[in-house]
């Protein structure tokens, strides 16, 4: 789990966070505004009741300012000329009202243009079409609305383009037949890098996912996969390779020796913050095991939407994504050569495109 304890003491160097009360519909949202040096920033918005943590509203706050972070380091290194934001609305995805997100589009537009927002975790295309009706800065809307749709597609497409790249640095070849990939998360972005993996890759995956119904589609699709109920039974099977798609939190510092002990050698998904903590690139460096930051490899999302700015031309966005490939190999190596982790590598790559 996420150590939402101080959010303060490891990001202090946002731009502006705005936190929001709809008087009308009860509404909290946090917008985290964590740069806007490359353009205006562009992240998703997230809804959630973080019932799981003991402090709600606190968690939810300290995620947007993660999840704004990473966005300024992710947009920065997929080349795209915007800062990071993100928001969270800290309420009931299954129970949102029209008037909600009404309302909460009315508070993007307050801002001016320094924040544009798009779907993550929570919201559905029609949300943001919703949205739409109340701020022109919302991407990720459906085509009839002069969207590109649903941005999983992409964001899978990376991943698999950043998976490949990171085996070729380990072995040389980009061959993924012989592996085991445990996916965790089999939804928009997962089921689809599950698809990559069997039909492009002839990998054997194993998978986990809480919805019965999200299961069946995969099994329907793809009879060989493998689903399993925990951590535990997933590394019991032996993957090499581990894909981390729902939540963020998940390596943790217990977490790591169980996934050496089991033999994993990589670690590359597309869920946001999944280091719980940031020496958690450390450990799995310590313990051997590659990891290709989430930032690095999961921005075909944001890619897509931003592409709606400009024009929206799926086939375009689609062909800067397939550029992770070449980054993650870059990344990696510096990351070899300078004696440093790939997460410090990453970030030092971006950095130099936001400062220079």
């Amino acid at each position: 789990m996420e150590n939402f304890s101080d959010p303060w003491a490891q990001f202090s160097d946002h731009e502006e966070i705005v936190i929001s009360q709809d008087p009308d519909t009860g509404l909290r949202a946090v917008v985290a505004i964590h740069s806007t040096k490359l353009g205006p920033a562009l992240g998703g918005t997230r809804m959630s009741l973080y019932s799981e943590h003991p402090n709600p509203a606190a968690a939810a706050y300290a995620d947007a300012l993660r999840l704004s972070r990473a966005m300024t380091l992710k947009n920065a290194l997929a080349g795209l000329n915007h800062g990071g934001g993100k928001a969270v609305l800290l309420a009931d995805p299954a129970h949102k009202s029209r008037q909600e997100l009404l309302n909460y589009g009315t508070l993007i537009e307050s801002l001016g243009g320094k924040y544009v927002t798009a779907g993550d975790v929570g919201m559905q295309v029609a949300d943001m079409d919703i949205v739409g009706e109340t701020s022109q800065y919302v991407t990720g809307r459906s085509p009839d609305k002069g969207g590109v749709g649903d941005s999983g597609i992409l964001t899978a497409l990376g991943i698999w383009q950043g998976m490949q790249a990171a085996v070729t640095f380990m072995t040389g070849s980009g061959d993924l037949s012989t592996s085991t990939v445990g996916v965790i998360g089999t939804g928009k972005v997962g089921g689809r890098l599950i698809s990559h993996l069997i039909e492009s890759g002839g990998a054997r995956v194993i998978a986990m996912d809480p919805s019965a119904a999200v299961r069946a589609d995969i099994l329907a699709r793809f009879p060989d996969v493998v689903f399993v109920e925990s951590i535990a039974e997933m590394l019991a099977a032996g993957p090499s390779i581990i894909s981390p798609n729902a939540m963020g939190g998940f390596i943790t510092s217990e977490l790591v020796p169980q996934l050496n002990a089991a033999g994993v050698s990589l670690v590359c998904g597309g869920a946001n913050n999944q280091l719980a903590d940031l020496w958690g690139g450390d450990l799995l460096a310590a313990a051997g095991i590659l990891y290709a930051p989430d930032f690095m490899v999961n921005c075909g999302g944001v890619i897509q939407v931003a592409e709606e700015l400009v024009g929206a031309n799926v086939e375009r966005a689609r062909e800067q994504v397939l550029k992770v490939y070449q980054t993650t190999l870059d990344v990696l190596e510096s990351a070899r050569i300078a004696g440093i982790t790939p997460v410090a590598a990453a970030e030092a790559a971006a950095w130099e495109r936001i400062n220079a």
